[in-house]
């Protein structure tokens, strides 16, 4: 069941942002020779104008073959038809829409998700961990926890704690009524309530990320030698949600929010190429990063643990995925559909048409460093899945 629904989500994200080049393409004449669904080898296909649509053995997403989409190609060898509808000789402007047309299909994709998914949760976010203190720029924050890890024969392990709980409020009194308990807003306020309880019960009030169920329960820390304060054995993440209050940001929070997810994850890919290239390895990329094999085993973990959530939780992934396909094909690095765009940008600036060689060596060794990473990245999602 999780290979079907992860081929589902995995095969819509691609199809959407294909499509956008299709439709976009078709709009501005150029000639798309075929609409797969699928990667090949064919199993069956029917030639519909001038557009071949076929179904191919490999179920993962799916392409659009422009007519004369590659400069060296068409060297020395145009013909009346690929100067009216092949894809170099069209003007700067419409080779560009037709460029972006998959990444902005993919965030309106995310739009929608998001704006429904908000609407149904009061216009309020899951928690969201930070990174490096982030601030995101549109809705209202607030701090929350979360258990990232529990340690072996620990004291949470022993009382029932469990990773992917939030941890919402907390009483050291032996009184729980309301009056008694205290929000819970950073990690370090809660370590700071903990070290100073050893033997002493604390109540937590906990609701978990995946299926949203509520929990109260009690805990008491123990003294540790090493650490050399009382502990529980739970590592703690800071988090933040984000809430649209106003009836703008209501209204616009399907843009907001992805404008806030998508910037984030560009600062995390910043953060990721900057370590690699002072490490000079693809090891803080690759590690950081998932490929199909990790997000299969993500949707797994999803259908097991969700509960009365899945279709949220689904819903939410795929405009997540679908905003980071966005986010990483619009990056200018070779063979992306940022990096042609880049080559487009520099003909439309200057008025002359990039030299076909250099165009080609740049995307043919772009790919390559693509797939070297996604080998890197294949590599590390099997290390951890036998981890787990």
């Amino acid at each position: 069941m999780f290979i079907l629904v992860f081929i589902v989500i995995l095969s819509a994200l691609v199809l959407i942002h294909e499509f956008g080049h299709f439709i976009v393409a078709k709009r501005n004449g150029i000639k798309v020779e075929e609409f797969g669904l699928g990667f090949p080898p064919r199993i069956w296909g029917k030639q519909i104008g001038e557009t071949l649509y076929s179904i191919n053995a490999l179920p993962l997403g799916g392409f659009v073959k422009v007519y004369g989409e590659e400069y060296h190609e068409q060297e020395g060898k145009a013909s009346a038809e690929m100067k009216k509808h092949g894809f170099i000789y069209k003007k700067p402007w419409q080779k560009a829409s037709v460029l972006i047309a998959g990444v902005v299909m993919n965030i309106l994709l995310a739009v929608v998700i998001f704006y429904g998914l908000l609407a149904s949760n009061n216009f309020t976010s899951d928690p969201l961990i930070v990174f490096d203190n982030y601030h995101f720029r549109f809705g209202q924050a607030t701090g929350r926890v979360i258990i990232s890890d529990i340690l072996n024969n620990s004291v949470a392990q022993k009382a029932g704690l469990t990773s992917d709980e939030s941890i919402l409020r907390y009483n050291t009194s032996q009184d729980l009524r309301l009056s008694q308990w205290k929000d819970v807003t950073s990690a370090d306020q809660l370590i700071s309530v903990i070290k100073n309880s050893a033997n002493m019960p604390i109540a937590l009030d906990l609701q978990n990320v995946r299926n949203g169920n509520k929990t109260t329960m009690q805990i008491i820390p123990k003294y540790d030698k090493t650490a050399q304060r009382a502990v529980i054995g739970a590592k703690l993440a800071n988090t933040v949600v984000l809430r649209y209050t106003t009836p703008i940001e209501k209204l616009f929070s399907g843009f907001l929010h992805s404008y806030n997810m998508a910037v984030y994850n560009l600062k995390i890919i910043g953060f990721l190429i900057h370590s690699s290239v002072q490490e000079k390895s693809v090891g803080p990329v690759s590690q950081s990063l998932s490929g199909p094999i990790g997000i299969a085993g993500f949707v797994k973990d999803i259908l097991s643990s969700s509960g009365s959530k899945l279709l949220y939780n689904l819903l939410n992934v795929m405009a997540l995925f679908s905003l980071s396909l966005a986010t990483i094909n619009i990056l200018p690095f070779p063979a992306l559909d940022g990096g042609r765009l880049a080559f487009v940008m520099y003909e439309w600036i200057t008025r002359k048409r990039p030299n076909a060689t250099v165009e080609r060596i740049f995307n043919t060794a772009g790919f390559a460093v693509l797939l070297l990473l996604m080998i890197f990245i294949s590599i590390n999602d099997v290390t951890k899945l036998f981890q787990h």
